[in-house]
């Protein structure tokens, strides 16, 4: 699994900085060196902690958005956010190579911290829930996760990439990306419910622990 961890990480690395810098147009460009220095050093970084401690865990999430036993409805909603990911990021890009958005460096500084909570909230989940799916099926054994974050919402994964979204757009300078991300919040929004109506109805105890723990996303709001 080790090579094809490499191979994956390298491949999406490069693809990545193709998104930035291609569309921008120039490598001088502080905060996409900055948001693709986090998303290489951090992504290792949690790989590396998976394939030691869960490489089962590791194996799911490297299975993709798209997989055999996930409910069709899921599979239309990644594609639209896997398409509507992709077109944020080189509009972003273009954002720089245009001009369009004259923000203050400050708020660079303020993405550059937002972003890093999502891999904290990612690490956090991982430790707690053995099942965590990059898509929604059932898994065998499957069982209810109650400890670490799932403490507090039930949906801790989604609530680290509310920051995240904000972050991404503020490090990299555009306004115009900042205001695509409420399309992320409904995003997350329409699939928590169908998540959970799928969880409620066959997976055994999930309607006790949502009686348990209130809020989806955000204590206390939702």
């Amino acid at each position: 699994m080790i090579w094809r961890l490499t191979w994956e990480l390298i491949f999406f690395y490069i693809v990545l900085a193709v998104m930035l810098f291609w569309p921008a147009e120039t490598f001088d460009w502080w905060g996409g060196w900055v948001y693709w220095a986090e998303m290489v050093v951090f992504g290792t970084a949690i790989c590396a902690w998976l394939l030691i401690r869960d490489p089962a865990l590791l194996r799911e999430r490297l299975s993709g958005a798209f997989q055999k036993d996930q409910v069709f409805w899921d599979k239309v909603l990644a594609a639209f956010l896997q398409l509507g990911f992709v077109a944020w990021i080189v509009f972003m890009a273009f954002d720089r190579r245009w001009g369009l958005s004259h923000m203050p460096r400050m708020w660079n500084y303020v993405g550059a911290i937002l972003c890093p909570t999502f891999y904290l909230s990612c690490w956090l989940v991982f430790r707690a829930n053995a099942f965590a799916s990059p898509v929604v099926k059932m898994q065998a054994k499957q069982t209810v996760a109650t400890t670490g974050p799932y403490r507090f919402v039930r949906h801790p994964m989604y609530a680290g990439g509310i920051p995240y979204f904000i972050g991404v757009p503020l490090l990299l300078g555009s306004w115009p990306g900042l205001a695509c991300v409420p399309f992320f919040v409904a995003f997350m929004m329409l699939r928590i419910p169908l998540e959970e109506h799928m969880l409620k109805s066959q997976l055994a105890g999930y309607e006790d622990y949502m009686g348990r723990v209130r809020y989806r996303l955000i204590p206390g709001v939702w």
